[in-house]
C-alpha cells in the first residue's frame, strides 16, 4: 500500500515538472530561467528520495541526493554571479 502510494506520488511529481521545464526553455528573461532550473532540481532531490523509499534503499538515495542538491545550488549561486558581474541581468530587466 505505501509503495504504492509513493509510486504515485513520485509520478505526479514527475508530470509537475513539466511546469518549470517550460519557465527554464522559454522563459522570457535569464532570472525566469534560473528559477526554471533551480525548481526542477529541487524536485528531482525530492523525486530522488522517493525512488529510494521504493527500492528501499533510502540511505543511498539520500546520500545521492543531497550531493545533487548542493551542486544545484552551487550552480545556480555561481551562473547568478557570473551574470551578475556580466551586468546581464539588469539590462535584461530595463528593457
Amino acid at each position: 500500500m505505501m509503495d504504492t502510494l509513493i509510486l504515485l506520488s513520485a509520478i505526479l511529481l514527475s508530470l509537475f515538472m513539466i511546469i518549470p521545464l517550460y519557465r527554464a526553455v522559454m522563459g522570457p528573461t535569464v532570472l525566469d530561467r534560473f528559477m526554471g532550473v533551480n525548481a526542477i532540481g529541487t524536485q528531482t532531490t525530492a523525486l530522488l528520495i522517493m525512488i529510494g523509499f521504493i527500492y528501499k534503499r533510502v540511505d543511498m538515495f539520500i546520500d545521492i541526493a543531497l550531493a545533487y542538491a548542493m551542486l544545484n545550488f552551487i550552480a545556480v549561486l555561481a551562473a547568478s554571479r557570473y551574470f551578475h558581474k556580466r551586468k546581464g541581468l539588469t539590462e535584461e530587466m530595463e528593457s
